[in-house]
């Protein structure tokens, strides 16, 4: 089973994608409502996570700063890193691939097709079946 740590200061947020990414991949899900809890967490968890969805926009940390102090974290520095952000120009999209982040996925998201652009960006194969209902 894939572990995500989701790390947006969103409640809503990290709710909708936490019960979609639950609901239609089975995945374990942890979420941090911060960059810096989201780097602890990172860094304590065990197992660690398979892969990290994060917020580009948060008070205090934002998730550019906080990725870059990922790559300095021994032990999560080789988890992958998928940013969520509502930013949608040109010029943002080049600043954060250039970061060195996995992907870059948009808001607002499917939830119902997050898992997938999730598995396909990191090359995932395993198929995604729903474990059940977002309705239950």
């Amino acid at each position: 089973m894939r572990r995500i740590l989701i790390i947006d200061d969103e409640d809503d947020i990290r709710e909708v994608a936490a019960l979609s990414l639950e609901a239609t991949a089975g995945w374990n899900i942890t979420t941090a409502s911060s960059g810096l809890e989201g780097i602890r967490t990172a860094a304590t968890a065990e197992p660690k996570p398979d892969a990290i969805l994060m917020d580009v926009m948060m008070p205090g940390m934002d998730g550019p700063t906080a990725f870059r102090q990922m790559q300095q974290t021994p032990g999560v520095a080789g988890i992958p890193v998928i940013l969520l952000t509502a930013k949608v120009q040109g010029i943002d999209q080049r600043r954060f691939a250039g970061l060195g982040v996995a992907a870059v996925l948009f808001k607002p998201f499917d939830p119902l097709a997050l898992a997938a652009q999730i598995a396909k960006v990191l090359g995932w194969t395993e198929v995604l079946a729903p474990q059940h209902s977002l309705l239950e």
